[in-house]
């Protein structure tokens, strides 16, 4: 092991840690650790990070694909990125994607990520076959939904404290093209946009942007994105020269002014109610996977993102509320993402409900907190919780009240050992 500084994608905190980088399962020697796996890093607060870090970025290769089931086996450590420039080519693409590429196949896992279609088809883990799962004890099992169940659908949202995992099947699903048929709607206030969800249910991907610090009756407008792979074109792989930010960003290029004008040409870039467009799948589902270290703009302090999801019955009433305490604290988000998602799964700490989910960066400073831990009584109020993945502050109060399903995940971690020798920072912090 190695001790370097480290810390995840919001970059606070950052803790110097034992990094362990083995190129083979057989090299992991859980008899002396007592830390956590990780991936690409790519998780926003603490729960990749610990004393003890084992990486697992070499451990990364295709071991079979059945054609005809669009099954695909692979190590843990492949990222989303590799299995698009393998398979997309051949007509495959992922179930399910979260909005960045460049995530490890256990690290979506272990956050059971959604998407833009988790209203139709569920989160990652809704569409993955099985799990290798290296124990406590050294031992490598296999889980899946009917073999070990109770060690798969902790693991699956489990933020990798049931074990680490080596490698898992996943369904891979058809497609004719790599474009997308993007139809985009313009909504005046979060009612429209809400609206607009609803009536356009049957679309396959919807994701919305809102505009997070306008206020009064243009409170939550908003430009919805809807998507439908288009199955008339080719297979053409994204062939642009990428960016990148080279150093921090001045702390106070981000403020409530510069995010405001930002938000305001965004939103009336879009001049028509409805437009329609086609566009390649990359720019569509990992719009800022083009721009290199895009977490530097935020300045030397990083940034917090904070995502929520409030059930349907109260999303309305309760996001109104959220948006009206985050615009009268002007401390606004130009990445202000809003999705619909469907059916809560079986898996223990898996963040989807259903209702919708907002996600926003905040640079760190000094009084954010305050104005979060203001949020999360809104949430809890309304019956939601915060996502894990992206978590760097939340309480063990505000998690356990939240994640009902904790208790039943604690007897598992103790059932297989795993509390021995997977902790993270963040499980300390939520009491896990």
């Amino acid at each position: 092991m190695s001790k370097e500084l480290i810390s995840g994608w919001g970059r606070n905190p950052i803790i110097e840690a034992q990094l362990a980088t083995p190129t083979q399962p057989e090299q992991i020697d859980i008899s002396s650790i007592n830390g956590i796996p990780r991936g690409m890093g790519r998780s926003y607060g603490d729960s990749a990070l610990a004393d003890q870090i084992i990486s697992m970025q070499q451990i990364d290769s295709f071991i079979s694909f059945n054609e005809k089931s669009g099954e695909l086996h692979c190590a843990g450590g492949t990222t989303l990125d590799e299995i698009l420039k393998v398979f997309v080519p051949k007509g495959w693409f992922l179930s399910v994607t979260p909005g960045t590429k460049f995530v490890s196949l256990g690290g979506a896992i272990a956050s059971d990520v959604h998407g833009k279609n988790h209203h139709k088809v569920g989160s990652f883990c809704d569409h993955l076959s099985s799990i290798k799962l290296l124990l406590a004890s050294g031992e490598a099992v296999s889980c899946s939904p009917t073999q070990k169940s109770d060690l798969f659908h902790a693991t699956c949202g489990g933020m990798g404290l049931t074990g680490i995992i080596i490698s898992a099947t996943i369904k891979l699903i058809p497609i004719k093209s790599t474009v997308i048929n993007q139809q985009t709607l313009k909504a005046a206030n979060l009612k429209e946009v809400f609206e607009l969800f609803e009536a356009n249910y049957h679309s396959t991907y919807s994701v919305a942007w809102i505009d997070c610090l306008a206020s009064g009756k243009n409170l939550g407008r908003s430009l919805l994105y809807l998507g439908e792979h288009d199955e008339n074109s080719s297979f053409e792989m994204q062939s642009g020269r990428e960016k990148s930010i080279p150093f921090d960003m001045p702390t106070t290029l981000l403020n409530r002014f510069t995010i405001q004008a930002f938000n305001t040409l965004y939103y009336r870039k879009v001049c028509d109610r409805v437009s329609r467009q086609q566009v390649h799948y990359e720019p569509y589902f990992y719009p800022l996977d083009s721009l290199q270290h895009w977490n530097r703009l935020y300045g030397r302090h990083g940034f917090l993102q904070y995502q929520f999801v409030i059930p349907k019955r109260a999303g309305l009433e309760g996001m109104t509320q959220i948006l009206k305490r985050i615009s009268a604290s002007k401390k606004g988000s130009f990445l202000a993402v809003l999705k619909e998602l469907g059916r809560q799964n079986s898996n223990l700490l898996s963040f989807p409900m259903e209702g919708y989910t907002l996600a926003l960066d905040f640079k760190w400073e000094s009084d954010l907190l305050q104005l979060l831990n203001e949020l999360d009584q809104i949430v809890l109020e309304y019956g939601g919780h915060i996502y894990l993945t992206k978590d760097a502050r939340m309480s063990e109060a505000t998690f356990k009240e939240s994640y009902p399903r904790w208790e039943q995940f604690m007897e598992i971690r103790h059932k297989y050992g795993a509390t021995e020798h997977f902790n993270s920072l963040q499980s300390k912090r939520l009491g896990l």
